[in-house]
């Protein structure tokens, strides 16, 4: 299963509401702006820091602009899942420095309740 997808799925199992673009982004809303809205919307920002995305944020796309939104948001927790912390302080010292947690540590559903718990607060 998708990483992204199954965190998704367990945060929903807690009763997180969580803005998803697979889920969220309609056919023919412009993608841009709907991720702006769900940022707007959103208590805390997570951000699934996998390989894939560390390859994607040196281009400076859609996902730079996003995490760019996101670091100046105060409730950002980075999950680090399938790297390290090393490897996204190459790419981004800033969300590196944010506490996050890593499924190198605890399973994706430990890491989903923590963030559950997180958000109830």
């Amino acid at each position: 299963m998708d990483s992204a997808k199954e965190l998704h799925d367990l945060l929903e199992a807690r009763g997180v509401r969580v803005w998803f673009s697979e889920k969220d982004l309609g056919l023919g809303v412009p993608m841009m702006r709907a991720i702006d809205k769900g940022l707007v919307n959103s208590r805390v920002g997570i951000v699934l820091v996998t390989p894939a995305m560390l390859r994607r944020l040196p281009a400076e796309g859609v996902a730079d602009k996003e995490l760019s939104a996101l670091l100046r948001r105060e409730r950002l927790v980075p999950v680090v899942h399938g790297t390290t912390y090393e490897e996204l302080e190459k790419v981004s010292l800033l969300l590196a420095s944010r506490a996050g947690l890593s499924t190198a540590e605890e399973s994706m559903a430990d890491v989903a309740a923590k963030l559950a718990e997180l958000v109830a607060v």
